[in-house]
């Protein structure tokens, strides 16, 4: 069963790949190590504290602006954002977002975009590798103008490295799961809690019916080795294997 990971390895990496940069992988990228209390603008790293204060305020310009949207127009506001920073209207406008200054005279804000843009070159650590995915979405959707195109843009990776981790991960752990039980139970299980753990925004660009099916799914407990529900519902509406996989892909 092995081949069918390779013939879903696009199901593994989110949907903006084509703008990650192809210098370095995520591997090379995953091993980030953030100590909060060392940070300063002297090695080029933003403190804490001046990070806490931006997204705190980014926080509540996102429940504000964000409450009175539906699941269909956050998930388009998005997309728009997304467009944004990957893809070819960020590569055509590079030089554009290389010259953006924060409007702040603080030595940590300019030091932190400096190094999200030497970042996003390729060059040095990611200074958003220590948040959570929230915090890093409070970054990459933000329209407020609080975070420049290359600190969006360094959120985005850092979200994106840690979704294609996890999607391996899952991936491996599925196909142990089909080959040793017969099932996928447990996969449909660790896919529904991993969408209930993502921001609000990142759920919007899933189905609308996304977590009622992986329930559905999980409840069918469905075995593959003996054609059988051994659950609730019937074997006729059990996905195959490559239709499971595929559900990591919005």
């Amino acid at each position: 069963m092995v081949s069918h990971i390779g013939s879903h390895q696009n199901t593994l990496r989110p949907s903006a790949e084509a703008a990650t940069p192809a210098a370095r992988s995520p591997a090379q990228r995953s091993d980030y190590n953030v100590d909060s209390d060392v940070r300063g603008a002297a090695n080029g790293r933003v403190t804490l504290s001046s990070l806490g204060q931006q997204l705190s305020r980014s926080a509540g310009e996102s429940d504000t602006v964000n409450a009175g949207l539906s699941r269909k127009a956050l998930a388009a506001k998005a997309e728009t954002l997304l467009g944004q920073i990957t893809g070819t209207q960020f590569s055509a406008n590079r030089a554009i977002y290389d010259a953006q200054v924060p409007e702040s005279d603080s030595p940590e804000r300019l030091a932190q975009a400096k190094q999200a843009t030497e970042f996003v070159h390729g060059n040095g650590r990611n200074p958003f590798a220590g948040l959570s995915r929230e915090e890093l979405a409070l970054i990459t959707y933000d329209d407020s103008g609080s975070f420049t195109t290359n600190e969006r843009r360094a959120a985005w990776e850092e979200a994106y490295d840690r979704e294609y981790a996890w999607r391996q991960n899952v991936v491996a752990k599925a196909m142990a799961e089909y080959n040793g039980s017969g099932k996928l139970t447990d996969f449909f299980g660790e896919v529904l809690e991993h969408f209930h753990s993502l921001p609000a925004i990142e759920q919007a660009q899933y189905p609308d019916n996304y977590a009622e099916n992986l329930q559905k799914w999980i409840d069918l407990d469905y075995n593959y080795l003996t054609n059988r529900a051994e659950g609730k519902g019937k074997s006729d509406e059990a996905l195959t294997l490559e239709q499971s996989l595929d559900l990591l892909q919005p």
